[in-house]
């Protein structure tokens, strides 16, 4: 079972969140927003929202296509199935007010299946907390604690494993 493509972008989760969609499915959700919060990944089939417990620290958004259904990686932190329709083939990796971080073509335009998981989220929220204070305590100036971030010694990473299910659709408002 080959990996087909991947891809990785760095994002900084705004406001603790990460927007992944089909280029032409960038209307947000709030319904699946407010799930991400409790379930960490949650979406529409167009939209997915990752939440992180953190706004500053930017993490790792890694995207994998495979040839066939994968399992969930065991080191996972945690993980969900998920599903994500890309009508263009073109999927974008958006931070809420900073705007596209990176996009990646898929082989091909679909339906696909797979699975989000995610590693380093609590060290990452542990330590953005502790920076937080210390900054707090010691007057730190923005640069100060900017310079903190790139200093966390874990990664938040999340990763989506995908396959291709089947092709999208047709719509009825085209007819």
């Amino acid at each position: 079972m080959p990996l087909i493509a991947d891809c990785s972008i760095t994002a900084r989760p705004d406001r603790g969140i990460i927007e992944v969609y089909d280029s032409d499915a960038y209307i947000g959700d709030d319904e699946a927003l407010t799930e991400s919060r409790s379930q960490v990944v949650a979406g529409n089939g167009y939209h997915l929202y990752l939440h992180s417990l953190q706004p500053d620290i930017p993490v790792q958004i890694n995207i994998r296509i495979w040839d066939a259904p994968q399992p969930p990686p065991a080191d996972a932190e945690g993980a969900t199935t998920v599903t994500l329709e890309a009508e263009t083939g073109l999927l974008v990796v958006n931070q809420l007010t900073y705007g596209p971080a990176g996009d990646m073509t898929l082989p091909r335009s679909g339906v696909y299946g797979g699975y989000a998981t995610w590693t380093g989220r609590q060290d990452t929220a542990a330590y953005h907390e502790a920076m937080i204070r210390r900054a707090v305590q010691e007057q730190w100036g923005p640069d100060q604690i900017g310079a903190s971030w790139e200093q966390c010694s874990s990664t938040e990473q999340y990763t989506l494993d995908l396959w291709f299910v089947r092709e999208s659709e047709l719509d009825d408002e085209d007819d």
